[in-house]
């Protein structure tokens, strides 16, 4: 990396409005950098008005000379950042969308450039695909590296530059886990109805009713892996153009309430309806005493306030009491009998 960029991506990150000439000097010890290499670059974002001498300190008498102090204008650091990215929307495909950028850091601009160089080579070569492949193999054919969208921030700027959904890329998540109704797969019914649970035990219980019940399947959701193995339900019951309803029932625990909440964001943006808290079996456990023993885990306050906007305010308000004196209500407090009792007599229009 050339001085100049070392010295530019250090003030880009300067928390503080000014920059003494021994900072700028530290960022080079150990480097083989000469005194006339590192001058120039400071001379460089003086000219550009990125960096502006300190009066009261005054200057070194070393030729090139250079100030004691300079205040950082990080607005003219950006101009050239942005500068940059114009010249790059009319260098590169015009399918990578580069907006984004214009609000990030020269970093995350230098970290993803040369991922874009071969982005470009890619659309330029193939233009976009007409299948569906698995991430790891839609990796290696864009940048030669299969893990780089599963492990290495890929899936983050693919979707930046708007091409997550436009590559075709097939997740590689958990198998969804679920057992499925036939009855209603024979239906023509253009609604179909999903009940995930999060613990086994629920999910054992509930089987034996899924034929008496209007829902296409039962899933088990497994803790926090369902927000991405939801994903994978179109390619693993594929139903064609018809709606979704998803209800779920878990632990009324702060775990349990902070699954539910990021399920619900991850349906709400592949689905387009929310994962609605499947309120007969939550109010079957309120009806019982609470247990003890949580008070390890943290609430965090948004899930547990989207999830109580589910409920009547007066079970709201015993939900967030018990959370308070570190009391839960594991699904299982609710025994196989009366799941199945619930699951088959309640209504499941809303």
């Amino acid at each position: 990396m050339d001085p100049k960029t070392q010295i530019m991506r250090y003030l880009q990150t300067l928390k503080k409005q000014h920059a003494s000439l021994p900072e700028l000097e530290q960022l080079f010890v150990g480097q083989p950098c000469t005194y006339e290499q590192f001058s120039g670059a400071v001379l460089e974002l003086e000219a550009a008005g990125m960096l502006q001498m300190v009066q009261r300190q005054g200057r070194t008498g070393k030729l090139p000379s250079l100030a004691y102090q300079y205040k950082v204008h990080k607005s003219r650091l950006k101009e050239e950042l942005h500068q940059e990215i114009h010249q790059a929307r009319l260098k590169l495909h015009p399918l990578i969308g580069l907006d984004a950028y214009y609000a990030l850091e020269l970093d995350d601009w230098q970290r993803d450039w040369p991922y874009l160089e071969r982005i470009d080579g890619y659309l330029r070569r193939n233009a976009l695909p007409d299948t569906d492949v698995p991430a790891p193999e839609r990796s290696f054919e864009l940048v030669g590296d299969e893990k780089w969208i599963t492990e290495k921030r890929g899936k983050e700027l693919l979707a930046r530059i708007g091409l997550w959904e436009r590559l075709r890329i097939i997740p590689v998540e958990d198998p969804l886990m679920m057992a499925v109704n036939p009855r209603c797969l024979c239906s023509a019914s253009p609604v179909h109805r999903h009940l995930i649970v999060e613990n086994k035990t629920t999910y054992q219980a509930l089987l034996q009713a899924l034929p008496d019940v209007p829902f296409t399947t039962l899933i088990f959701g497994g803790g926090k892996r369902i927000a991405k193995s939801i994903e994978l339900l179109p390619l693993q019951l594929p139903l064609g153009d018809v709606a979704h309803r998803f209800y779920y029932f878990g632990d009324i625990d702060p775990e349990g309430i902070t699954i539910w909440h990021t399920l619900n964001e991850r349906v709400l943006a592949k689905f387009g309806c929310p994962a609605v808290p499947a309120l007969p079996f939550y109010r079957a456990c309120l009806d019982k005493s609470f247990v003890y023993g949580k008070d390890n885990q943290r609430s965090k306050e948004e899930s547990i306030r989207r999830f109580g906007d589910y409920f009547t305010s007066e079970e709201q308000a015993r939900i967030e009491a018990l959370l308070a004196e570190g009391g839960y209500y594991p699904q299982e407090i609710v025994r196989t009998e009366e799941l199945g009792a619930i699951w088959r007599n309640a209504s499941w229009n809303t």
